[in-house]
């Protein structure tokens, strides 16, 4: 049996990002997903979030949106889903928690969604090999119309 020899530069996997590796004003750019009815029925199914709006189409078409929208929750992991694939977030030591989440206007189904956030909080803790990151997010769809807002942050590996 040969070993791998992981050092090897042909081998490419997830990038070594830490914390040193974005600079206040930086903004990471996802790429875009579009929404369809399968998210939003596997994300009442998975969350118990059943509720009509987001499911029937005969009673969202009475409301103010005239069909039916993806749920607020659902808008918010995807956007924390679709940052991750910017290859930044493989030494998180620990998501920290959410704050001035705001949903600005109704997803669609078929709207497609990008985020763009930008880092507003680098900091060191107490512990030489970590420190955090705040990112204000912002969820566009299609048009470039803004959907939803927030601050996320995250603990991340420094280098020593």
């Amino acid at each position: 049996m040969t070993a791998i020899d992981v050092n090897s530069p042909e081998r490419i996997g997830v990038p070594d990002r830490r914390w040193e590796d974005l600079q206040l004003g930086d903004v990471l750019c996802s790429p875009g997903i579009t929404v369809t009815d399968a998210h939003l029925v596997t994300w009442a199914g998975l969350t118990g979030d059943i509720v009509s709006l987001h499911l029937d189409e005969q009673y969202a078409a009475t409301t103010q949106f005239g069909q039916r929208i993806a749920h607020g929750p659902f808008t918010l992991s995807t956007a924390l889903g679709l940052i991750t694939q910017t290859g930044y977030f493989a030494n998180v030591v620990a998501w920290l928690g959410l704050d001035e989440v705001r949903a600005q206007q109704p997803v669609l189904i078929g709207d497609s969604i990008r985020v763009e956030a930008e880092l507003v909080v680098a900091r060191h803790t107490k512990k030489d090999d970590r420190g955090i990151w705040t990112f204000a997010y912002t969820v566009t769809n299609q048009r470039g119309e803004v959907v939803m807002t927030f601050q996320s942050s995250f603990m991340i590996w420094r280098r020593n």
